[in-house]
């Protein structure tokens, strides 16, 4: 049989019926720009072949799968089914589980509420500051806080300040994260990024001449009175999310899903379960996969290329997911986290990913536009690499190939 035809033949029923992983031949070619499409698969399928013959596999392993998305089609899989740490590929995962899930119309919301009365410029009862999570919580946000209570002519309160922070579980880091990683406090109640919020608005409220007692964290009982309240769309945090690898948005983003439940204090086993219930209906063994956190920072993360290609896949059939999705991705030599990658060749805007590195971990996961204008989606987890350099330079050869 036709070498280039069993490889292809091969491929497709590693797919459909989970048989091991394609073979691939090593032999390098040098493809014309062809007018068929098969010979155009055959094409990438050779220069992707043409790859695993760099030396930075010796001593590295990959994980590496190509989808046709115009045709459907599964293209290339290299150890596609093996489970490695996708690093921040991971919010890949997160954001189309959030999109699918929330809807792109969601928004974060910090609350103020009070109980009692307000009579003679006094607040004969206490606050409650409600934390929503919301990771761009900033100086207009608060200020409007403190001008709500102005307005409604309140200069001393006779009860407490309170933080309610009942959206989230206490644990202030995320489950597998390393002792020395510099990561943000994980808390609902965030300002400027930091675990400030109460501080920070006491002095807002001393500032305006408003005397005041912070009593603790209490959650806010039901017939409290809104007084004002700040809210963030779903795409404000996304944004930075995506193209800046914002860990914090992430997080937070995760545990909008957790909040979802209605359970007070929920737990990131919240918000898996939405993400696992996406894993189930698109056709996979959640048990096989680990979801540690929403960012990826975790070393327990595991995951595969086939799962990430199949999160790939269920955002494009749906223009809902996909088109918050795709605008938020980075765009290769233009701005985010591939600003400064393939900035020129065919992957030069043509390539829309989410990047990611921890200690000898480089991934590489969203979709490419090939020169025949298919959009493809592709996965390319790079692991035990020495150099997270050489690992980039190897996925940017690849992009290279995907656009053609």
């Amino acid at each position: 049989m036709n070498m280039r035809l069993f490889r292809v033949l091969f491929g497709f029923f590693w797919f459909v019926g989970g048989v091991g992983n394609p073979l691939f031949s090593s032999e390098r070619i040098s493809c014309e720009p062809l007018e068929e499409e098969a010979s155009w698969s055959v094409c990438l399928q050779d220069g992707l072949d043409s790859l695993l013959q760099d030396e930075l596999l010796l001593t590295s392993q990959l994980g590496l799968c190509v989808y046709d998305l115009t045709d459907d089609t599964l293209l290339y899989a290299y150890q596609a089914k093996q489970r490695m740490r996708p690093a921040s590929t991971e919010k890949l995962v997160t954001a189309v589980a959030a999109l699918s899930e929330l809807g792109s119309d969601y928004r974060f919301a910090t609350r103020l509420f009070y109980t009692g009365e307000i009579r003679g410029r006094v607040l004969h009862g206490d606050l409650y500051v409600v934390g929503g999570f919301d990771p761009c919580f900033g100086k207009e946000d608060l200020l409007s806080f403190g001008k709500a209570l102005k307005e409604s002519d309140v200069d001393s309160i006779t009860g407490r300040l309170y933080a309610d922070v009942s959206m989230k579980d206490t644990l202030q880091w995320g489950w597998g994260w390393c002792w020395d990683d510099d990561m943000p406090v994980l808390t609902p109640l965030l300002y400027g990024k930091k675990n400030i919020f109460i501080r920070t608005f006491s002095e807002v409220l001393h500032g305006l001449g408003i005397r005041h007692v912070f009593g603790g964290q209490a959650r806010c009982p039901q017939n409290g009175v809104l007084l004002a309240g700040r809210t963030r769309q779903l795409a404000d945090v996304l944004h930075p999310m995506m193209k800046e690898s914002d860990n914090l948005c992430a997080e937070a983003l995760f545990y909008q899903l957790a909040a979802r439940t209605g359970k007070p204090y929920a737990s990131r086993k919240e918000a898996m379960y939405y993400i696992e219930r996406l894993i189930g209906r698109l056709g996979y063994d959640p048990g096989k996969y680990i979801v540690a956190d929403g960012s990826g920072v975790s070393l327990y993360n595991y995951l595969t290329p086939e799962l990430e290609i199949a999160f790939l896949r269920y955002a494009y059939r749906d223009e809902a997911v996909f088109s918050p999705l795709y605008i938020s991705l980075p765009i290769a030599g233009v701005d985010g986290t591939l600003k400064k990658r393939m900035r020129k060749g065919k992957a030069y805007g043509n390539v829309r990913a989410k990047t990611g590195t921890l200690e000898g971990v480089s991934t590489l996961a969203g979709y490419a536009r090939s020169g025949n204008n298919h959009l493809l989606a592709f996965c390319i987890m790079n692991q035990g690499v020495e150099r997270v350099a050489a690992a980039q330079d190897f996925q940017d050869k690849v992009c290279e190939w995907l656009c053609r």
